[in-house]
């Protein structure tokens, strides 16, 4: 630190005296004293001295803003002396004083200070550089108030994002002036590729002059970032969503079913149209502010990373998939009192129990769009979840359901209703209107006039409905995924599975009640029994040992030393075969496999068969969390991944998932609902999947298993439209069809096939191909049909022909045009 005599080569005299007042002050940081002080001294010597105001402005600056540059008053030099002197007291220090300078400072001695290094750092202050390019625009600064307004006006210019037409991450304007001139649409309608939901209609010079700019529509364009990746059939649908829940496809109706079968995008269409209902709308402002995203809790997470993936970080949802009531009615409550232009978190998705168990929470708000995924679950009217989610405050809604509804005409009704209430009339209008003339033309013993009136009434029910559904088959996917090859495999039952099934079938009292024409819960509970017995027999070897109805003496049919701690495939004709399939795979090829069943008891099995063969394998069931789950799919789908088998629970995990690091899968047991075993099976087709698929599902051959199946494929011929849920067996099935279930047919290679009473094959041997369109959607006897391995296009299957398979439907998803192996 240094301090300074200033004297005037006008008059010779000290303009500021040191060590007391002036610059000694500046140089040692006390500006405002210095300011205080300085200005009475200088304000006295301004007809003296005619460079005084510059030495006051620039300490008034250095008073102001707490700084002030020494290296400045080098620029007065020419006018006046400045003496620097150290503040060090050594002889060799002290500032050799030019001659003639006044002997009146003389005396003074400069301060002695205890600083520290540490505080001559921060006291430091940096030189004076003058700037590169001369300040052209600055005024000539005679009054502090004008410097210092034309300081402000230069501090006070706002930041600009240098990106044309940037409004923020959610399109929202900040308060300011109103802009001038026509309102312009978020993104560009005329870009190469922009999916333009909304076009202002046109109108002519003149109008345009005499409208008010600022009521003017604007176009509504998708954002670039999903438009771009979009399919056709993605835009098409993006496009029916937006006129739906905006009211331009039935008046006062804005709600719609998404009923896209799996695979195809459902998922990204419904992110690509709430992210536009948030961001824009005709009148230039968002359509709404937030949006409930209702899922099975297995898929919450799911939603929470597609949202994520697609729209990175310009949103941020809340997913909630567990915690305390408390912690959860805390998130709730913020989310549904937030509301307006700039809500910080617009997407709540939330488990459909969840939901209804803090319905009331949710009751207290506005929604500007609902979604609910795997929809099919609304189908009850009656039921709390339907009730919960109906009563909410949200105008736009839009069901989800890759496998739609079933034929029950009723809970058709309900799924509509719940988007469009009213459309369809109340549900007793319904009932009259539709489905007594629908189901009394259906009927067998049906007049011509009673067909015809029925037809007339199923055509205008499909014109309404069709105006709020949408739906596409997975045909289109043959542009985008491998070929899958989807294959029905008849097991036979081993000698120990058969007498099992017979002594059944002889010693069960719900096979007598049958024949009285009495339907009992034994009854179905026997199903159960049997389809068990059909996996292994170890699955009813308890029921054996405490000698249950219909099992009595069974234990005499089991091998000496039976245990069930080991699982013995060569018991099972279904197991041996899986056993064959898997060695096969793990041998010749560098596939990996799922294997899905209905029964946790199933899955104890593959885990004893997989330890058995060495086998790294991962298991999600009821069990498993949320959490927990996604991190084994993600793990499971990594090339590097060494895990070679996933065993899944369809109860569990049957809906949404993505497990394309496999690409075969085997269907161990069949489901009495055909949406069940399509939603597993669709675990590995799907988007992102670039190997060749085989999908088997696996029947024993002549029994309730084939039935099932043959149930499955009259309830496809009756609808298209299926349900998610377990069927109630009782309900659907007459006397004569559950009298057919508790049957054997020892006698054939598939009993599935003998009804058909196929033209295409004599003596069970194919001799004419099936239809050139047929696919596998096509019904089974379009299919191929082999009773040896020779016609078999996979190579594992041919290689396990000889376990115990007896006959086999197979039938490709198209021909392969993509070279994918």
């Amino acid at each position: 630190m240094r301090a300074s005599t200033v004297r005037c080569k006008c008059s010779g005299s000290a303009i500021v005296s040191t060590g007391t007042t002036g610059i000694k002050d500046v140089l040692q940081g006390n500006c405002q004293k210095a300011w205080k002080s300085a200005s009475s001294d200088l304000g006295e010597l301004k007809t003296t001295c005619e460079a005084s105001p510059q030495i006051l402005y620039l300490l008034q600056t250095a008073a102001l803003h707490g700084k002030f540059v020494k290296s400045n008053l080098k620029a007065y030099i020419s006018h006046y002396e400045i003496e620097y002197s150290r503040r060090s007291l050594a002889p060799s220090q002290v500032a050799k004083r030019k001659q003639g300078a006044d002997s009146d400072d003389e005396d003074w001695e400069p301060e002695i200070t205890s600083q520290s290094k540490r505080d001559c750092r921060e006291n430091y202050i940096s030189p004076f550089r003058k700037p590169l390019t001369p300040l052209t625009n600055r005024p000539v600064c005679t009054d502090g108030n004008e410097h210092e307004a034309f300081i402000r006006k230069i501090l006070s210019k706002p930041f600009k994002i240098p990106i044309p037409n940037y409004t923020g991450s959610l399109g929202l304007r900040a308060l300011g002036l109103r802009r001038a001139g026509v309102r312009k649409a978020l993104h560009d309608p005329f870009e190469d590729g922009a999916l333009v939901l909304y076009e202002p209609p046109a109108i002519s010079t003149h109008e345009l002059i005499k409208a008010d700019k600022e009521k003017l529509p604007v176009h509504v364009v998708v954002d670039p970032v999903l438009s771009k990746v979009l399919r056709p059939h993605q835009r098409e649908g993006v496009k029916f969503l937006w006129d739906c829940v905006t009211g331009r496809r039935i008046e006062n109706s804005y709600g719609c079913i998404m009923a896209d079968e799996m695979g195809l995008g459902k998922t990204l269409q419904c992110i690509t149209l709430m992210w536009t209902l948030l961001r824009q709308s005709p009148d230039f402002k968002p359509e709404i502010d937030k949006v409930i995203v209702v899922s099975p809790s297995s898929l919450v997470r799911n939603w929470y990373n597609e949202v994520g993936k697609w729209l990175g970080g310009r949103v941020q949802p809340v997913a909630i998939d567990g915690g305390s009531k408390d912690e959860i009615d805390r998130k709730l409550e913020n989310f549904i009192s937030q509301h307006g232009m700039r809500v910080p978190t617009p997407i709540l998705i939330i488990s459909y129990e969840t939901f209804r168990l803090h319905t009331e929470v949710l009751h207290k708000g506005r929604v500007g769009l609902v979604i609910c995924d795997e929809g099919h679950r609304l189908k009850n009217s009656d039921n709390q979840t339907y009730q919960a989610l109906n009563s909410m405050n949200a105008q736009r809604r839009v069901l989800i359901s890759g496998t739609p509804i079933q034929n029950d005409l009723l809970e058709y009704f309900s799924l509509v209703h719940f988007v469009n209430s009213g459309i369809l009339g109340t549900a007793q209008e319904f009932k009259k209107r539709f489905e007594i003339p629908i189901l009394k033309g259906r009927d067998a013993d049906a007049s011509d006039k009673d067909r015809a009136a029925g037809e007339e009434k199923l055509q205008e029910l499909i014109s309404i409905v069709n105006r709020c559904l949408i739906r596409r088959t997975s045909d289109i996917l043959s542009k985008y995924l491998p070929v899958k090859i989807e294959q029905v495999v008849c097991c036979n039952l081993t000698p120990l599975q058969k007498e099992l099934y017979k002594l059944f079938l002889k010693q069960a009292k719900p096979v007598e009640s049958l024949q009285t024409g009495k339907i009992t819960v034994s009854s179905l509970s026997s199903i159960t029994s049997l389809k068990k017995l059909c996996n292994h027999p170890a699955l009813i070897y308890e029921k054996c040992l405490a000698g249950e109805e219909g099992f009595d003496g069974a234990m005499d049919l089991f091998p000496q030393k039976y245990s069930t701690k080991a699982v013995e495939p060569q018991l099972s004709g279904k197991m041996l075969v899986l056993d064959y399939i898997l060695a096969m795979t793990r041998t010749t090829t560098s596939d990996k496999v799922v294997l899905v069943s209905n029964y946790t008891q199933t899955l104890d099995l593959f885990e004893k068969l997989c330890r058995t063969r060495r086998y790294l394998y991962v298991r999600l069931d009821g069990t498993m969390s949320i959490k927990k789950r996604a991190k084994v799919v993600e793990r499971f789908n990594s090339p590097s991944n060494p895990e070679f088998i996933f065993m899944l629970s369809s109860k569990a995990g049957g809906c949404g998932l993505n497990l394309i690091g496999a690409n075969r899968l085997v269907m161990f047991d069949p489901d009495w609902n055909p949406a069940n075993d399509e939603q597993a099976m669709a675990r590995v087709w799907r988007d992102g999947q670039k190997k060749t698929c085989y999908i088997y599902r696996l029947l024993s051959t002549g029994t309730i298993e084939e039935k099932i199946l043959q149930r499955q494929a009259h309830k496809k011929a009756l609808s298209s439209c299926v349900v998610d849920e377990e069927q109630n067996v009782e309900r659907h099935f007459s006397l004569g069809e559950l009298r057919e279930l508790f049957s054997l047919n020892e006698d054939t290679v598939s009993d599935t096939h003998d009804r058909f009473r196929c033209r295409r094959c004599i003596n069970n041997r194919q001799v004419r191909p099936p239809p050139d369109d047929s696919d596998c959607t096509s019904d089974l006897s379009n299919w191929h049909h082999c009773a040896e391995k020779r016609g078999l296009r996979d190579p594992v299957l041919q290689a396990s022909w000889d376990a115990a398979v007896s006959f086999v439907f197979h039938q490709r998803s198209h021909e392969d045009q993509r070279g994918v192996v």
